[in-house]
């Protein structure tokens, strides 16, 4: 089988820097995204930051609001907002 030109650990296993208003919630230390939106979730669970009326919108506290730039988001434009805090 021939080979592609692709190796490991690019994409989503590639590590991102976050910046520090992400790296309040996911450390400072580079980690792939799916990490970074892990450690995103696990905030949001430990905090209670899901609107119970609509488990799809995130209600940000003081960290999430540095990230997002608004007091509520979708999880759907989550990772829009992620991505302007990844390097």
């Amino acid at each position: 089988m021939a080979k592609s030109g692709r190796t490991a650990g690019g994409g989503l296993a590639r590590p991102v820097q976050p910046s520090p208003e992400l790296g309040a919630i996911t450390g400072n230390d580079p980690l792939p995204r799916s990490q970074v939106v892990s450690k995103v979730w696990d905030h949001i669970r430990k905090n209670n930051l899901q609107n119970p009326q609509n488990k799809r919108e995130i209600v940000a506290d003081d960290k999430l609001r540095k990230v997002f730039g608004k007091d509520r988001c979708s999880m759907f434009e989550m990772n829009k907002h992620l991505s302007r805090h990844l390097k």
